[in-house]
């Protein structure tokens, strides 16, 4: 049988340490939890700005607009 979660440390984790909103925190599933605290990604690091940044140039959310005359 498996032990249950430690909510303290998870909430001190989530509220202190990744700096989350009750409400963001509360919303996150385990596994988006566990990711964003770099555990179980796969031995990935978790994602940090310059890796953002970099995503978000490649897959813009918005396409630039194109001349269509």
């Amino acid at each position: 049988m498996r032990a249950g979660f430690d909510w303290p440390a998870l909430m001190r984790a989530g509220f202190h340490g990744l700096r989350l909103t009750p409400d963001a925190f509360w919303a996150l599933t385990p596994a988006e939890l566990q990711l964003m605290l770099g555990a179980g990604g796969g031995g990935t690091a978790p994602l940090l700005s310059g890796g953002l940044d970099a995503l978000m140039a490649a897959y813009p959310d918005k396409q630039k607009d194109h001349d269509h005359g």
